[in-house]
């Protein structure tokens, strides 16, 4: 009997399944939502099954039938990769597809012209990108959402694996007009009496609290958010400083205003930037490629040569 589905079906499938939603589904995976309900509509008929509870304003859940199919299609889709994989191996052709997340603090930074060197080198593979916070990479991974990941060395579970690549030296932010914007370092003790703007991602918040908190020092945060670019606006308009790890390309915020970039010393810890994988990994010829593309793009050199130098005195 002939196989009425597809892969690509069966991908959607798994996608619904993870997310529970259609549209965030259609994120992921980077296709329309209408290409989404066709396809589970489509797999729903082959199989003369609901696969799916549609509950109103609160997304779609998996039924027991649904479940176990999906469970059956993430065996297959994980055979089909294997089986790109042996013919990669047998040409020794880096192909096939490809899913990298992005921390979400330095993805628009890194992943892209990571992705652009990447595949220059191998077109023949299907690259995918996804950003989110550090536990959305962890469930990425976990889930087989993502082949791998770039994060930072925040509480990396026991099941996945840190390969670091780069170390980065934290960096206050300041508007033009801070009394501190002058200085070439700043120190925890120099920044804690002046307001904060917090970047309060999960885990990344914690870090740059840390930096505080081992010296005894407690910020005055006025402001949290999860946007690096309202965070950047905050500042620049005067209501705190901040602190992050990479710096951006432009040296003003979203809405124009100038901005410092003054690095932060005082042993202060620094973050390791890294390749986050499930164990077992590389077994790949591609995933051992891109593994190792990593490691020759992103040395701690290259991520500082990322931006121009710091000008303290450019406006």
């Amino acid at each position: 009997m002939p196989l009425r589905f597809t892969l690509r079906q069966l991908e959607y499938l798994v996608a619904v399944g993870d997310a529970g939603s259609i549209a965030v589904a259609a994120e992921r995976v980077n296709v329309s939502s209408p290409s989404i309900s066709a396809a589970i509509a489509h797999l729903e008929h082959e199989f003369g099954l609901q696969l799916f509870v549609r509950r109103h304003a609160q997304g779609l859940s998996l039924t027991s039938a649904g479940r176990q199919v999906c469970d059956h299609a993430r065996q297959i889709l994980a055979q089909a990769g294997q089986l790109n994989d042996l013919a990669g191996s047998i040409t020794q052709t880096v192909q096939g597809r490809l899913h990298v997340g992005g921390l979400i603090t330095f993805a628009q930074v890194i992943l892209p012209q990571l992705r652009r060197s990447f595949t220059d080198l191998h077109p023949q593979v299907e690259f995918h990108q996804s950003e989110g916070d550090q536990p959305d990479l962890y469930d990425g991974l976990r889930q087989a959402r993502l082949d791998a990941a770039l994060g930072y060395d925040l509480d990396i579970p026991a099941d996945l694996d840190f390969a670091p690549l780069a170390s980065l030296t934290p960096y206050a932010v300041l508007a033009v007009t801070h009394p501190l914007a002058g200085n070439e370092t700043v120190t925890p003790q120099d920044l804690a009496p002046y307001p904060m703007v917090l970047l309060d991602l999960p885990l990344s918040a914690d870090y740059f609290l840390s930096c505080f908190h081992a010296a005894g020092l407690k910020p005055r945060i006025v402001e949290r958010t999860r946007d690096m670019g309202v965070m950047q606006s905050l500042v620049g308009q005067g209501f705190g400083y901040s602190i992050a790890n990479i710096r951006p390309w432009s040296d003003r915020s979203p809405d124009g205003q100038p901005l410092r970039f003054v690095p932060l010393t005082g042993g202060v810890r620094p973050m390791q930037l890294g390749l986050i994988l499930t164990m077992g990994a590389q077994s790949s010829l591609t995933m051992r490629a891109f593994v190792a593309h990593c490691h020759q793009e992103l040395t701690p050199e290259k991520v500082r040569s990322l931006r121009p130098a710091i000008d303290p005195g450019a406006a």
